[in-house]
């Protein structure tokens, strides 16, 4: 288990990286923590476009589709178009695709094919799962004033 937070007043973040390999327990910690502290950044919706939910693939193919048809494209271009724009999507929202937030100029998974070397073993990222403070909370909204107006009224 690996967490990050974020830093003071941001709220806090905790992320826990599932890792699978044989290798140093060490080195796996520091990668670990590095990928946790990744998703705590930049918060993919997923390991690879495999895990995605393909309610979220199709609504982002017709978003792409509609932008292209309403651009006047042909069919066939518009199939190359949003064929392009997955790929783009899936940058953003895969945590394997994503630019490592340590090193900008590599992606995460190019970050673990190097951490392997130094682990000695291969490693795959089988999940994580990322909690922001007060996320999925509901709370009542209230109007204190009528609250109050009704606790000092005469019974």
């Amino acid at each position: 288990m690996c967490t990050a937070r974020s830093s003071r007043g941001l709220g806090k973040i905790g992320v826990l990286v599932a890792l699978e390999s044989t290798g140093k327990t060490d080195e796996l910690a520091a990668i670990g923590r590095n990928i946790a502290m990744h998703v705590a950044a930049s918060n993919p919706q997923a390991v690879d476009p495999s895990g995605l939910d393909p309610e979220v693939i199709r609504r982002e193919k017709e978003v792409l589709a509609d932008k292209a048809k309403a651009q006047g494209k042909p069919a066939n271009v518009v199939d190359k178009i949003v064929e392009s724009g997955l790929k783009t999507f899936y940058k953003e929202v895969c945590l394997l695709d994503q630019p490592y937030v340590r090193e900008p100029d590599k992606i995460v998974a190019q970050a673990i094919k190097e951490a392997e070397g130094k682990a000695g073993s291969p490693i795959k990222v089988t999940g994580f799962v990322r909690f922001a403070l007060g996320e999925g909370v509901e709370r009542e909204k209230k109007d204190f004033a009528a609250e109050v107006a009704a606790a000092v009224a005469p019974r």
